[in-house]
């Protein structure tokens, strides 16, 4: 049996957590070429809340993909992005930046409300990507 220690998978980054505070979890984790990736806030480094709407989804999918790269990843990695935002009515904004951002085949996606997010952030986007898209398989 193999202990974390051994083994070469595992955090990408145990510091690059987007914020002042330490946090707990790791941003990015990468196992057998899958990357699973903490969500990201749309706050600014300082830990406060990015405004606007479209300003918010682009700073939480700006975050998303730094700690993605810490791990090796990219967007055409990406396999499942799960958006949680404050306001339900951000659906359009969401899909007009999905479409924007991603290419075809797109990934698979959730879309959830939820009723407080950290720091008073009202967008986090996690993500799961494996490190071979489907043209390198």
């Amino acid at each position: 049996m193999t202990t974390r220690e051994n083994q070469k998978d595992g955090p990408a980054s145990s510091n690059e957590t987007g914020t002042r505070d330490p946090h707990p979890y790791s941003p990015a984790y990468e196992i057998d070429g899958f990357v699973f990736v903490s969500g990201a806030l749309s706050i600014d480094t300082e830990g406060k809340a990015v405004g606007g709407r479209e300003e918010a989804l682009d700073a939480a999918m700006e975050r998303m993909t730094e700690r993605l790269a810490t791990a090796g990843g990219r967007l055409e990695h990406v396999v499942k992005l799960t958006y949680f935002v404050t306001d339900v009515s951000l659906r359009e904004e969401a899909n007009r930046q999905f479409e924007r951002v991603f290419s075809e085949p797109r990934p698979a996606r959730t879309f959830l409300e939820v009723s407080r997010l950290p720091y008073e952030a009202t967008v986090e986007i996690d993500c799961i990507a494996h490190l071979r898209t489907r043209n390198e398989a």
